[in-house]
């Protein structure tokens, strides 16, 4: 080979290595907004199946958990399309909203659950948002129905479990305040003033019974049957009894926030505020926001974070601002959304699941859905950035 050859060769691949080192130099990273678009993208394509909710997925796996309707996370999917359609104007998202609302119908009549709200009003309350039906109106009438035989009046609250039986005899779970939701609104749309008066009768007795002195809540208080007082007041997904898990806390504050908006009974109010105050002021909570999954856990701060639970509190912190003009609670839920739109926890668009967030935690004590995608992670963070807009 001549020397002249093996110039020209050795110039263009300079200049072929000067070209691409230039491209990756001047190219701008991908934005947020887009990545965030890849991720919406990723739901719209998921098979409609009514037996197949998308509830989590694991990355050690590769593999999505899917689960039926009668699952308590089956209505948060169809409520992330129900947002994202609001949060877009793209009218795909509201067809496929539609098709997996369909699917929750039969869960009305399951009397078997406390999680008739996280099913039902999350998915075709989402809906009656953006279309007045009737058919809609009704399944929530009906669902508040079956709810509301599940509760005691000698007890004042709604059954949440039926399991550990040979353990608990009336369990009640801080949870079941997110259900109220739905009895408040199907008082409002029968007339029926028996599902409102039973709701403010569960968040009275709830508001009565979980609460520390510290603000802090417990998950689960058992009450007797039949003195109707309470025997145990102990945890099932957090570190132990008298820890603070997260996500409790978070349903706390979001639950009687909620309550005020429906009633406006102060001793609603007070009660966001204080324990609202007392997780923003927690030493052990990250400065980015986003909770480890149990204030108490020993392991801080190397244990797994909870999305799903910042989440929570951002949305009904967003709901609180309006109410206190406290800017604090606007604060901590824009920050919140600073952190989650970043690398650090939007999914790359390379997993192939219809989920947003990464850094869930769902049940740390069974080692189950350890720091993962989590479905109603996704919908908390919807709807906080739905109320965010709104301001």
């Amino acid at each position: 080979m001549s020397k002249n050859i093996l110039i020209l060769m050795f110039a263009f691949t300079l200049l072929i290595s000067c070209k691409n080192e230039s491209k990756s130099i001047n190219e701008e990273p991908e934005s947020i907004e887009k990545q965030l678009q890849k991720r919406y993208a990723k739901l719209m394509s998921y098979q409609a199946d009514s037996l197949s909710f998308p509830r989590s997925y694991s990355h050690k796996k590769n593999e999505i958990k899917k689960v039926p309707s009668k699952d308590w996370t089956s209505g948060f999917f169809a409520g992330n399309l129900w947002q994202i359609y609001e949060l877009t104007g793209d009218e795909a998202f509201k067809d496929k909203a539609k098709e997996w609302t369909a699917f929750i119908e039969q869960e009305k009549f399951n009397n078997r659950t406390h999680d008739m709200g996280f099913k039902v009003f999350c998915s075709f309350g989402n809906g009656l948002k953006h279309e007045d039906n009737d058919a809609y109106k009704k399944i929530i009438v009906e669902s508040a129905e079956t709810l509301s035989t599940r509760f005691k009046e000698d007890i004042g609250s709604i059954r949440s479990w039926d399991f550990n039986r040979d353990i608990w005899q009336f369990p009640v779970i801080i949870d079941n305040m997110m259900n109220l939701e739905l009895l408040f609104e199907a008082t409002k749309i029968s007339g029926d003033s028996t599902f409102h008066k039973l709701a403010i009768t569960h968040a009275n007795t709830t508001l009565k019974n979980h609460f520390r002195p510290d603000n802090s809540c417990y998950h689960v208080v058992d009450y007797d049957t039949i003195t109707g007082q309470p025997r145990l007041k102990v945890t099932h997904q957090g570190y132990n009894d008298e820890s603070s898990w997260a996500r409790g806390q978070g349903w706390g504050i979001y639950g009687y926030t909620m309550a005020y908006r429906y009633t406006k009974n102060t001793k609603y109010l007070d009660r966001a505020i204080a324990s609202t105050n007392f997780f923003l002021n927690h030493k052990n909570l990250p400065d980015d926001g986003i909770p480890y999954w149990d204030f108490e856990d020993p392991g801080i701060p190397n244990a797994v974070r909870d999305v799903s639970a910042g989440t929570v509190v951002a949305s009904a912190l967003v709901e609180l601002y309006g109410y206190t003009r406290d800017k604090r609670y606007l604060d901590y839920s824009k920050k919140v959304i600073n952190s989650l739109q970043s690398e650090a926890y939007i999914l790359d668009a390379a997993v192939e699941a219809p989920f947003i967030l990464d850094h869930s935690t769902g049940n740390w004590p069974k080692k189950d859905e350890m720091d993962e995608p989590i479905v109603y992670g996704d919908y908390y963070f919807l709807e906080t950035l739905l109320r965010l807009n709104a301001l």
